[in-house]
């Protein structure tokens, strides 16, 4: 069957998911808060992780996130769970870099167009790791097939979000969740549609204060 894309992130009540694993992992901008996940991690990050592992996969991955893993998993024991299901998944990088990617079992995607052409074939689904550069453009293209997030209880007030400037908008429809011991929770969502808007209100029947504030809200004077 056509691969599926998923994606899998680690943010905090803000939307920022850098540097969760540690400090040195991605302080780029000055981002003071590496490893801010550990502390506050529960039975809901291992609930995550063990599933969305447990069955065969190959990795999506921006270059960067590539660098960060391809420099630290290879060199973990087997004995690691996870470092012995990334030795033997394939690892896709969707870069326009065209600098080598040593580690074994990794493949370069040139663009969009090349990603769209793997998720057609036949194949284990592909799971996004970090990597917050590809969703724009595969929710641009409608290729993301679920979203699972973990949610942490922390706000970080900087830091890479995982929908940036650009994303275009969507409605998800939430199928599955969890919340853990310490507070962070896991969202399973599906694509739903383009957004749909609406009101609580009546009817548009602007009072004399709203018609004045509407007024300048087009002026730039609100």
């Amino acid at each position: 069957m056509p691969r599926q894309i998923i994606g899998a992130a680690f943010v905090s009540l803000d939307g920022v998911m850098q540097g969760p694993g540690g400090p040195t992992e991605d302080p780029t901008g000055g981002f003071p808060y590496g490893g801010w996940l550990e502390p506050v991690g529960d039975d809901a990050l291992e609930k995550q992780v063990g599933g969305l592992f447990s069955e065969p996969f190959d990795l999506l991955l921006g270059r960067r996130t590539y660098d960060i893993f391809a420099s630290y998993w290879p060199y973990q024991s087997r004995e690691n769970p996870i470092a012995a299901l990334f030795a033997e998944c394939g690892k896709f990088v969707l870069t326009h870099s065209d600098q080598p990617l040593e580690w074994q079992g990794s493949e370069r995607l040139a663009d969009i167009d090349a990603l769209a052409a793997l998720k057609a074939t036949d194949g284990p689904d592909l799971v996004i790791q970090g990597s917050s550069t590809i969703y724009p453009q595969i929710m641009e293209r409608g290729l993301l097939d679920k979203l699972i997030l973990l949610v942490a209880p922390v706000v970080l007030g900087t830091g890479k979000r995982l929908f940036a400037e650009g994303t275009p908008g969507a409605t998800f429809k939430l199928v599955d969740q969890f919340t853990g011991s310490r507070g962070c929770t896991v969202f399973v969502m599906v694509p739903a549609g383009p957004i749909a808007v609406g009101s609580f209100g009546p009817a548009d029947n602007p009072s004399v204060p709203e018609i004045e504030r509407r007024r300048k809200m087009e002026e730039g004077t609100w």
